[in-house]
């Protein structure tokens, strides 16, 4: 396996693989620094899950159901303050809401139109969170079109199935880990995030957008919690839009 920082690239001979060997290299891609954080992160979400009440069935459900942690957190914040059913699907819809642009700028690039089969979209959207979304936009465009969706599936069912597992034993073991370091250790995850996308901005206007959500993120959280996210995307990606297209006209 390739450091994540470097393209992983196929021979020619690699072209005509079965769909089984590429998801078998898709596994194979999943031990990586990128999976080992979001491990980690979710070994403190468990003990944010047990300190909630929430049982061990819960959290594995959640975990491999929601899968987005960002989302998992909020659902689970919403039924530890007692939260009614209906607020919390709307607070976990308004976290959620990010992944829909990143799928649909996702799926173009594993579907071949006329071959690839519903049912497979859907399952491999199911894996487009953060860490999968980041190594895929980086990595599948080097492969050849019929290996892309398998690989995809393999990387992100072996990442799913790792933390599944991975949750489930934190859950049971955590108490005996100290408090600071569940904390540090499920801080591991929005760090990595932030550098991976901007490692993997490829335009100026990316990184423009990571530059302004930084700002605004606190200081919408102190003003509209609870819709900070949208509203820091919403303005950010706006802000980046417009000003990148400004100075490229005064450059013009």
């Amino acid at each position: 396996m390739p450091p994540p920082d470097r393209a992983v690239t196929f021979d020619a001979a690699d072209q005509d693989l079965p769909g089984r060997v590429w998801m078998l290299r898709g596994a194979r891609a999943a031990i990586s620094l990128p999976a080992f954080i979001l491990t980690a992160a979710f070994v403190g979400y468990a003990g944010l899950a047990r300190e909630s009440g929430l049982t061990l069935v819960e959290t594995l459900a959640m975990t491999g159901l929601i899968w987005a942690l960002p989302s998992i957190v909020v659902l689970t914040g919403a039924l530890s303050s007692g939260m009614g059913l209906i607020p919390a699907a709307i607070a976990v819809a308004l976290a959620s809401v990010r992944l829909m642009p990143m799928t649909i700028a996702f799926l173009p690039l594993i579907k071949i139109p006329g071959k690839t089969k519903t049912w497979q979209l859907l399952l491999a959207s199911h894996f487009v969170a953060v860490t999968a979304w980041v190594y895929g936009m980086k990595h599948l465009p080097n492969f050849p079109k019929e290996g892309r969706l398998p690989f995809f599936i393999g990387f992100g069912g072996a990442v799913t199935c790792f933390v599944f597992c991975i949750t489930g034993i934190a859950y049971l073991m955590v108490e005996r880990m100290p408090p600071v370091v569940a904390g540090a250790l499920f801080l591991l995850t929005p760090v990595y995030f932030l550098c991976s996308l901007w490692g993997a901005a490829q335009l100026s206007v990316d990184k423009v957008a990571l530059a302004v959500g930084l700002v605004l993120g606190p200081v919408l959280y102190l003003y509209v919690p609870g819709l900070d996210l949208l509203w820091t995307g919403l303005i950010g990606g706006t802000v980046a839009y417009l000003g990148t297209r400004i100075i490229r006209r005064g450059l013009s």
